[in-house]
């Protein structure tokens, strides 16, 4: 298992109705085939062995011997493969039939699971064949050649050496019921549920299939494997498509496409749904042993994990941001929306006359902006009370006081400019300080003037302070505390750097004419605090990401930690996966460094930073979401990074 991961795959190969010994040949053949992919779980569809429309003869002895006969054969075929198989059969216990699963590893079979939910309704009748999975514990049942296996709807898998690598299985119409079992079996321990699935095609029940998995994968913060049956069953009355599916807690992985005869692959991330479920408290935890349902269940300790490459997993360079565009827009409006409203609330409760926003032509408050112009216009408030003041300073160019100016504009909102270069530079003879050295005080005495003007034209209009910084300057600390780090309402705390460009631009698109000009514009230009002065040709000479490094790469890193809980291992590992060859290893490890100590060592300005809606599942506020001490060490996590 290589940072967690898991590979998985669901197929349905060809078979002849009634002929388990074809079907073992088929099933072998893929099994082999997938060794070579480095799949470490494989399941097939439900009676993979005889076919799931063979209908009376499932009541024949002589199918149903042949199918355990079938099933040795794929035992002993995979004696030489790591991998946990899972096939499906009709198997006679205490004379009664019952529709089953067999585990099967390391050349022998592990289990054998029964269907606990026998449909019998419209085109299903299998209680005219099936009996119901009994409820009582653990049986030994007898398989071809007098070899015995556990028989028992509570059963799990579980990697000797990968214990959070725990699997449970389920067979179609259980997840369909109202009782699941994969929710006992997540309870119990399973990480990963694998379904066995003879669903025939009907309009419309795809999607809804893709419902029910991503619902339960997410309720039960699993991965979901789903076999379903393939073209080659009886098309008498039905007809049968194939629909594999992988999900991981509520999120689709990889789906074959219908009546493709695809076999459907992923890599599923178990340590990611095991730090899920250790941050949700209200998941049942894994109960000790000697509870009642620890002991209902029995775990068949296997070994089916390897440590094969990484080679399938899509990584988003981008996690904060959806892929296509037309989600990308749905997802800004909502984010939009979202903010507007947490502001429009604030203004309306604290009875605030004005919104006073400091507007530097840069993208940050170009949203908060935005935002303010949102909320007002959901008052029904005169946007001329958004009082956007432009101050500019020192390292201030005229393309950034320009676009200030041109957006307040634009937007109709109360634009001011206060030059503030004379008045720190009075402040540094004020406290003795060398206006000739670019120092963090020279840099930090314009971010802190800038926001006394703000907060005390707040008291002034009875308004408030409307915060612009953003998600990623929080968590690296690239602000000014008790500077650009402070407002009275901060309606982008929770948006990263990499969504903020999309919000603007999604809003840009939506507003149109001077005010997207103008946006476009901002969109272009260098991101920076413009504290020291510009260069030659008074262009932006301080670019922020030279100093800390790209923000893609570090939106990338938060992400990972906050939402997935990766190590600094892991997180390399992926992150040269989603950038590919865009930047160099080196440049990622330096990035990575960089952003653990930032993240660490920034923690008191997060302990004391103000309000702010959360919009995202990543958030850094010390009253919700993050509660970390200011002096927390990243030695440990240094070292990890090093050692790579």
């Amino acid at each position: 298992m290589k940072h967690g991961f898991v590979k998985v795959a669901a197929a349905s190969p060809e078979l002849r109705i009634a002929d388990p010994a074809f079907n073992a040949k088929k099933i072998i053949e893929t099994i082999k085939a997938q060794a070579k992919e480095g799949t470490e779980i494989l399941v097939f569809p439900e009676l993979s062995l005889c076919g799931y429309t063979s209908g009376d003869l499932i009541l024949n002895k002589t199918l149903t011997d042949g199918c355990l006969s079938a099933l040795s054969k794929i035992a002993e075929a995979s004696k030489e493969i790591k991998m946990l198989v899972f096939v499906g059969l009709p198997v006679v216990f205490e004379n009664k039939t019952y529709n089953c699963a067999a585990a099967v590893v390391n050349g022998r079979v592990a289990g054998i699971v029964p269907k606990t939910n026998l449909p019998t309704y419209g085109e299903f009748y299998e209680e005219r064949y099936f009996s119901a999975a009994p409820e009582r514990g653990v049986m030994p049942v007898r398989l071809a050649g007098g070899v015995f296996a556990p028989f028992s709807r509570e059963l799990l898998f579980r990697d000797g050496a990968h214990p959070e690598a725990t699997v449970a299985c389920e067979i179609c119409e259980d997840l369909w019921a109202a009782e699941a079992p994969s929710s006992k079996h997540t309870e119990a321990g399973a990480t990963i549920i694998v379904n066995l699935s003879a669903s025939n095609e009907t309009v419309g029940k795809r999607e809804y299939r893709k419902t029910l998995l991503a619902a339960q994968s997410g309720k039960c913060a699993c991965a979901y494997v789903y076999a379903d049956a393939g073209m080659s069953e009886s098309t008498s009355d039905l007809v049968f498509a194939g629909n594999h599916f992988v999900y991981e807690n509520g999120v689709a992985l990889a789906e074959a496409r219908p009546f493709s005869g695809e076999v459907c692959e992923a890599e599923i991330d178990v340590d990611f749904l095991v730090n899920e479920r250790r941050r949700m408290n209200t998941f049942v935890p894994v109960p000790q042993t000697g509870s009642p349902v620890q002991n209902a269940y029995t775990v068949c300790p296997c070994s089916f994990i390897g440590d094969g490459d990484l080679t399938l997993r899509e990584v988003s360079p981008t996690p904060f941001v959806p892929r296509e565009e037309g989600e990308l827009t749905a997802r800004a409006e909502e984010i939009l929306s979202m903010q507007a409203n947490a502001l429009a609330r604030r203004l309306q409760f604290t009875g605030a006359k004005t919104a006073v926003i400091g507007v530097s032509g840069g993208l940050d408050s170009a949203l908060a902006l935005l935002v303010a112009v949102r909320a007002f216009d959901l008052l029904k408030k005169d946007r001329k009370d958004i009082l956007g003041y432009s101050m500019p300073g020192f390292g201030t160019t005229e393309g950034t006081k320009n676009n200030s100016a041109l957006l307040m504009q634009a937007l109709g909102v109360t634009s001011k400019t206060v030059p503030i270069a004379n008045s720190v530079q009075e402040h540094f003879l004020d406290i003795g300080h060398d206006s000739d050295r670019l120092d963090t005080v020279y840099e930090n005495a314009q971010a802190r003037y800038r926001t006394m003007i703000l907060m005390d034209v707040a008291n002034a209009t009875q308004g408030l302070v409307i915060g612009t910084g953003d998600l990623s300057e929080l968590a690296l600390g690239w602000c000014t505390y008790n500077g650009d780090h402070m407002s009275m309402y901060a309606v982008n705390c929770s948006v990263p750097k990499t969504l903020v460009k999309h919000l603007v631009k999604a809003e840009a698109n939506r507003l149109g004419r001077k005010t997207k000009s103008v946006l476009d514009k901002i969109l272009e230009t260098e991101i920076s605090p413009e504290l020291l002065p510009p260069d030659a040709n008074g262009e932006i000479a301080q670019k922020t990401e030279d100093v800390i490094g790209k923000y893609e790469i570090n939106d990338f890193y938060l992400y990972g930690l906050l939402r997935r809980g990766d190590s600094p291992a892991k997180a390399l590992c992926l992150a040269e996966r989603a950038f590919k060859n865009q930047y160099p290893r080196e440049q990622l490890k330096d990035t990575l460094v960089n952003f653990y100590k930032r993240f660490f060592s920034q923690q008191f300005k997060r302990n004391c930073a103000p309000d702010g809606v959360k919009v995202g599942s990543v958030c850094l506020s010390p009253r919700g979401d993050w509660r970390m001490p200011s002096d927390a060490s990243a030695a440990l996590w240094i070292e990890e990074i090093e050692k790579l």
